[in-house]
């Protein structure tokens, strides 16, 4: 039988599976003997129970009286009494940090006696008052569904009522009196009394935690974050500390090291006589850490001591939660920190640097998804005229410029519409999730570097500032106010989020020095970094990145149809060019030869028609491969169905029925439209294209292979190094291959005899069919080389039409659990990913020297890199601007199958 309840004294880290992060890392804190409270986590396992079944299992509640009792007897008080009251929070926290996502109950175990209690206890008649209401307000959202406005504005009113500027300066008269107004309002919007017995209060809450891992935003958040659906979270139960206890009390959070820069030292926020979710609420500003030390200097002292253990015993920059009750350090939470891109990078060399972890394990901890943000842009240097509307703290980097927007859900419709929006709100909470991942940028007027909005928009990799204190956000009157300045919803804001300034409409933009790096190198960019920070930002980045090509097995190609595409990938650190796409050579204006090539009506018109197009495709592939020099360049012969190449079938239809009726016949359009209507198919991407279309086209294939080896041939003549390969699309046969490449072999022949030299180009074709991938034993008779064309793989394999469905259905299939991530984002590995494994083990069975790549999308994906590493591809291919990107995660791969450290 399960066993569903585990003391904190029992666990560790390692079991993060069945304790949730949270769990874990408290078990790990007590095991280290860091002054945690005592506590007991419930499993994961009873989440997982309680999604199968919809009820907490039965067995549970004996569990949680147990460990009650243990809790009672340890701290001498027991759960809810009328004159020493124990209380409890209860907290959510699963396998991955989900923050703000789910629900957290503090004070339970509180009630109309055992308030008075509370008062005893602590001497203090307020502290026990304002304790009561946090309970009533947070198990009333929390576990009774009312809507958090109501308690907001509640307390709104008390505050202004008794003419004050927070709750800090009410009274106890005048908490006691809002504890009233709160029950008042659980008992007109659900019937009933607000419970008061502990063990009521204690059951509610860990059913509805329980529940919050199924919320829309929790979801959402999972959806945003690949994060599984069936992981379930657990439930921590944790003796009460207090920071609401006064002056020499309060609540705080705390980084190792500061999560937006990777700046060395001690940051954090701390809040004086507050409690809970204060800090990361943002509804007060807090104080630094070095505020704390002015404070209470022995309880700071203690704070980092246990920091530094933290990061010594967890080799990383920690993210601490804390409360002191009068003056005592209580440790409430401590996880591996969410950072910036830019934080990761320098944390990672810095480490190294201090011997605490190696380049392995630098290159592991960051990730390509973080370099790409790396080459997000900034504001110009030299902007000039720019108008500073407000400024607040840098929270997560980046340089955007959108339309002001005030809600979540109109963030989400206007960004649906093609506009750049940036989100301002006072603060935000999890239900902004939606508007947060729709918008380019957040700004709050409320909240410090470890507020809601600073830790999600850094985990999404959001330009966000926080903290704006001089921002008035009016939602009645869809205005921003600061320094007497009005924006209304719609206006233009530049965020700044490298310097926590924002502007007044357009801001110009300039690429960022990792960008420059990774375009003009390291000189390049130190000249253009302006401070030290930044010059070590981009030397971390040189370090990891070049460690990863030096453990990668991985190449890494480019998808380049030009040869600027194939120069620029080049640049940017690219092997070779793993796909050409031959059928954008055809395209502007020499659309025209492809008409003539279709209107053709006898052999000599096909055939003039095809010499036509030669030279101009020689002429491309001979720059393409002056481009590559010394690379493998592999070009794919013509792939789309010819009807691409002509004009839409309605519309010719209507142009041609049009001039009839006035008279003015065009024989030409007549002749298209004829050819238009014969080469019309219900579904072309499965009809006549890619290998079917050369084989049925007479010389189509020839024409190409030809222009193919007349480029190798004049790049020979010229002192290059060619090496070009010849790729067949949409292949399913490999007689349809044997065809092919016979008559490729007759061109290279008569093509290397005109010019006097010896041309034998590789050939091998396109996996993109689930027969070519099943029969790969067959195809690698005549292939030298398999590229994956992930792509139409996962389409033939789906069924799916990518243009269609994505739009269509797939939101709806993401929102149902059908779909945790688009298939064409990452690799499908149990459905396509298997074909993919069929076709390399029975590919290089039948031919051992068999060359295997990737070359749709996937091939520049973090996540599916992994996948096509540990299969044993030879290369990837993918867009240029992601060859930085695929290099990092080939090493990553390398690594995470036992790469060993070379430097």
């Amino acid at each position: 039988m399960a066993r569903y309840v585990q003391d904190f004294s029992e666990g560790d880290r390692d079991q993060k599976d069945l304790l949730g992060g949270k769990g874990a890392n408290l078990a790990e804190m007590t095991r280290l003997g860091l002054p945690v409270p005592p506590g007991f986590t419930i499993t994961t396992e009873a989440c997982r129970a309680y999604m199968r079944t919809g009820r907490v299992p039965p067995e549970l509640r004996v569990e949680v009286t147990m460990a009650v009792r243990r809790l009672e007897d340890a701290a001498g008080r027991r759960l809810g009494d009328y004159h020493d009251p124990l209380l409890v929070s209860v907290r959510s926290g699963a396998r991955f940090s989900m923050p703000g996502m789910m629900e957290t109950v503090l004070n339970v175990g509180l009630n109309d006696a055992s308030v008075q209690g509370l008062t005893e206890l602590s001497g203090d008649e307020r502290f026990a008052w304002d304790s009561y209401r946090r309970l009533v307000q947070m198990f009333g959202r929390t576990v009774l569904g009312l809507d958090g406005a109501l308690f907001a504005d509640a307390l709104e009113e008390a505050t202004a009522a008794r003419g004050v500027a927070s709750e800090v300066d009410l009274t106890a008269q005048d908490l006691r009196a809002l504890v009233e107004t709160y029950k008042q309002l659980v008992r007109e919007h659900t019937g009933r009394e607000f419970p008061q017995h502990p063990r009521e209060q204690l059951d509610m809450a860990i059913v509805a935690v329980l529940g919050s891992w199924g919320t829309e935003r929790a979801r959402l958040y999972r959806r945003r974050e690949r994060i599984p659906d069936d992981l379930g979270t657990a439930v921590n139960v944790v003796t009460m500390v207090f920071g609401n206890l006064g002056p020499t009390s309060g609540t705080g959070v705390a980084f190792t090291r500061d999560p937006a820069t990777g700046r060395a030292g001690d940051y954090g926020d701390y809040l004086v006589n507050a409690q809970g979710e204060d800090v990361v609420a943002g509804i007060r500003n807090t104080l630094s850490l070095a505020d704390l030390e002015r404070v209470d200097p022995a309880a700071h002292t203690e704070l980092r001591q246990a920091m530094r253990r933290l990061e010594t015993h967890y080799r990383d920059l920690c993210d601490i939660e804390f409360t002191i009750e009068r003056g005592k350090l209580w440790m409430l939470q401590t996880r591996v920190g969410k950072r910036t891109a830019a934080a990761a990078f320098r944390i990672a060399c810095q480490l190294v640097d201090e011997h605490l972890i190696t380049m392995d394990e630098a290159l592991a901890r960051v990730s390509g998804d973080e370099l790409a943000r790396l080459a997000f842009p900034r504001f110009a240097e030299d902007g000039g005229g720019r108008d500073l509307f407000a400024e607040g703290m840098p929270a997560s980097p980046g340089a955007v410029v959108g339309h002001v927007v005030l809600d979540s859900a109109t963030a989400q419709e206007r960004a649906a519409a093609g506009e750049d929006v940036v989100l301002v709100r006072r603060e935000t909470s999890p239900d902004d999730l939606g508007g947060m991942i729709a918008a380019v940028g957040v700004l709050t007027a409320r909240g410090g570097k470890t507020s809601h909005a600073a830790v999600v928009a850094r985990g999404m990799g959001r330009t966000c500032v926080v903290g704006a204190e001089d921002v008035v956000v009016d939602t009645a009157a869809r205005t921003v106010t600061a320094g007497g300045r009005v924006v209304h919803e719609g206006d233009l804001l530049a965020v700044d989020g490298n310097t926590g300034r924002v502007y007044l409409g357009e801001v110009p933009v300039v690429p960022s020095p990792v960008t420059t790096y990774l375009e003009e190198g390291l000189e390049a960019a130190f000249a253009q970094a302006g401070d030290d920070e930044t010059r070590e930002l981009v030397g971390a980045v040189d370090r990891i990145l070049t460690h990863a090509d030096d453990v990668r097995r991985l190449h890494v190609h480019a998808n380049a149809d030009t040869a600027d595409d194939a120069a620029h990938a080049r640049r940017l650190g690219a092997q070779g060019v793993g796909l050409c796409r031959t059928e954008h050579m055809f395209l502007g204006d020499r659309r025209v030869l492809v008409e003539r090539v279709v209107l053709a009506e006898d052999e000599e018109d096909l055939r003039a028609a095809l010499d036509a197009l030669l030279p101009l495709q020689r002429e491309d592939l001979t720059a393409l491969l002056a481009a590559t020099d010394g690379q493998p360049t592999t070009i794919r012969l013509i792939d789309p169905p010819l009807h691409e190449f002509l004009p839409d079938l309605t519309t010719l239809a209507v142009k041609v029925a049009v001039a009839r009726e006035r008279g003015e016949v065009d024989e030409h359009d007549v002749r298209l439209l004829a050819a238009v209507q014969r080469m019309h198919e219900a579904n072309p991407m499965l009809g006549l294209r890619g290998v079917r279309l050369g084989l049925v086209v007479p010389g189509l294939f020839d024409l190409q292979v030809r222009a193919i080896c007349e480029a190798v041939a004049a790049r020979r003549s010229a002192g290059g190094d060619p090496h070009a390969e010849v790729m067949v699309p949409l292949v399913g046969s490999v007689q349809e291959l044997h065809l092919v490449r016979e008559r490729a072999r007759t061109v290279m022949a008569e093509v290397g005899a005109a010019h006097g030299m010896s041309i034998d180009l590789p050939v091998g074709c396109m996996i993109e069919l689930p027969r070519a991938a099943l029969t790969a034993d067959r195809i690698a008779e005549e292939a030298q080389f398999f590229s994956f064309g992930t792509n139409d793989l996962t389409q033939t394999t789906w069924g799916f039409s990518r243009d269609d469905v994505e739009a269509a259905f797939f939101p709806q299939y993401a929102a149902n659990g059908v779909l945790g991530v688009s298939p064409f984002e990452t690799i499908d590995e149990r459905g396509v990913g298997r074909l993919v494994r069929i076709a390399v083990a029975e590919g290089r069975a039948a031919r051992p020297d068999l060359v295997l790549g990737v070359c749709g999308e996937h091939g520049g994906d973090p996540e599916s890199i992994g996948f096509f590493h540990e299969v044993g591809l030879d290369y990837v291919s993918c867009s240029p601007f992601r060859v930085p990107v695929a290099r990092l995660e080939a090493g990553r791969a390398a690594v995470a199958h036992g790469g060993a450290d070379t430097r």
